[in-house]
C-alpha cells in the first residue's frame, strides 16, 4: 500500500482559509475573531498604561480589570475602559458644577456691578466653563473629534431645524442683558390668555425664558424672543418712579377748590404716595351728570401693586367727602311724555272721572 499526501490548495485549485486570529492576551471573548491583532485598539489604552504604571499594586488591579473584555469590530472595550469612562465623566461634571458654583458667588461679591451685569457675567462664564468641560473630558477619553465629523454635521441640521427656537432665546436673553432694557426687579405689564393686564416683577432670566411673579403669585414664563420682538412696558426701565390716575366725579353744586383742596389731601394721608413729586388735581371736563377731576400722583414701588394703591385712595377720597358733604352724583333722566287724547283718557281712568267711563 503506497502512502498518498493530502493535494494542496494549489493542486484542488481553492485557496486554503487563513487561521483564525489568536485572543489577545486577558481577553475573555470576541465579537470579531478575523480582526487582526496589531488592528485592535482599546478605548483607554494610554489612559491604562499611566494608571498602571503608578505601584505595582495598581498595576495588578487595572491588569485584572483590563482582562475582562469583549471586541466589537476593531475595538476592544474591557471593565477598565467602563469603569474609567464612567469615572471621567463624572469627575468632569462635578469639576464643571463646582465651577460654576464658585464663579456665580464671585461674581456675586463683587459690588462694581450691578444685578444684569452680574448676571450676564455668570451666564458667558458657565457657557464657556461648560464648554471647557466638554473638550477636557474628550481629551481624556482619547477620543478622536474626526470621528465625530457625522454626528456634528447631523447635530448642526437638529440645531438649524429642532432648537432654533432654544438658541434664538438664548441669544435674546443675552442680548437683553447687554443692553439693559429688561434685568431682574423689573416691573413689566403682563397679558394672561383673556387679555386682562397685570403688573409682574422680574423674578430671573433663564437661557430659555425670564420668570415673572404677579400681585396673586402667578409666575409666568416668557420667552426671551417674545421680549425681544413685541412691545414691553418696563415701569422701572429709567425710573421706579411711576405716576398714577384716578379720576374722580362730583356734583355740579359742588364747591370746586374744595374738592381740589380734598383731593390733595386724600393723596397727602396715603402712605405709598411720594411728596415729590407732588400730586396734581386737574380738572377734566364738564361730563354729562358731573365734573369730572383726575388725581395724578406718583409712587415708587410698581412691585406693590397698582390697584390696591387706587383703592386707598378711593377709599380716603369717600370719607373726606362724606365729611365736608361733597356729592359724587349717579346718572340722572328726565322723562317727558307727550300729551294725547288717549293718554288724557288713561289719566282720568286712573283718577276715577266718571266721564270717561260710559
Amino acid at each position: 500500500m503506497t502512502a498518498t499526501t493530502p493535494p494542496t490548495p494549489a493542486a484542488t485549485g481553492t485557496e486554503a482559509a487563513p487561521p483564525p486570529e489568536p485572543a489577545l492576551p486577558g481577553q475573555v471573548w470576541s465579537l470579531a475573531e478575523t480582526a487582526p491583532q496589531d488592528k485592535i485598539i482599546g478605548v483607554a489604552s494610554g489612559a491604562k498604561e499611566g494608571i498602571a504604571s503608578q505601584s505595582e499594586t495598581v498595576g495588578a488591579v487595572v491588569e485584572g480589570l483590563d482582562s475582562w473584555a469583549f471586541v466589537i469590530g476593531t475595538v476592544r472595550i474591557s471593565a477598565f475602559d467602563i469603569l474609567f469612562v464612567l469615572a471621567t465623566i463624572l469627575i468632569v461634571l462635578g469639576a464643571a458644577w463646582l465651577g460654576t458654583r464658585l464663579v456665580r458667588k464671585a461674581f456675586r461679591r463683587m459690588n462694581r456691578l450691578d444685578g444684569a451685569q452680574q448676571l450676564l457675567a455668570e451666564k458667558i462664564a458657565t457657557i464657556v466653563i461648560w464648554t471647557a468641560a466638554f473638550f477636557i473630558g474628550v481629551d481624556l477619553l482619547g477620543i478622536d473629534l474626526t470621528a465625530l465629523a457625522f454626528f456634528g454635521g447631523a447635530f448642526g441640521l437638529a440645531i438649524g431645524f429642532g432648537l432654533q427656537k432654544t438658541f434664538g432665546n438664548l441669544i435674546s436673553g443675552i442680548i437683553l442683558l447687554l443692553d439693559k432694557s429688561i434685568k431682574p426687579g423689573d416691573v413689566i405689564s403682563v397679558h394672561d390668555s383673556s387679555g386682562a393686564e397685570s403688573f409682574g416683577q422680574i423674578r430671573k432670566i433663564g437661557i430659555r425664558a425670564i420668570s415673572v411673579i404677579t400681585r396673586d403669585r402667578t409666575e409666568y414664563l416668557i420667552p426671551n424672543e417674545t421680549l425681544m420682538i413685541n412691545q414691553v412696558v418696563n415701569w422701572s426701565y429709567s425710573s421706579r418712579d411711576v405716576r398714577v390716575k384716578a379720576p374722580v366725579g362730583v356734583s355740579y353744586n359742588s364747591d370746586i377748590e374744595l374738592v381740589t383742596k380734598l383731593l390733595y389731601q386724600a393723596a397727602e394721608d396715603t402712605d405709598r404716595v411720594l411728596k415729590t413729586p407732588k400730586p396734581r388735581v386737574n380738572i377734566m371736563e364738564f361730563g354729562d351728570s358731573s365734573v369730572n377731576f383726575e388725581l395724578r400722583f406718583w409712587i415708587q414701588d410698581p412691585e406693590e401693586g397698582m390697584a390696591n394703591i387706587r383703592s386707598d385712595i378711593y377709599r380716603r377720597i369717600w370719607h373726606l367727602f362724606k365729611e365736608h358733604g361733597v356729592e359724587i352724583p349717579f346718572p340722572q333722566r328726565d322723562l317727558n311724555v307727550r300729551q294725547s287724547e288717549q293718554f288724557d283718557r288713561l289719566i282720568a281712568a286712573l283718577e276715577g272721572d266718571p266721564k270717561t267711563t260710559d
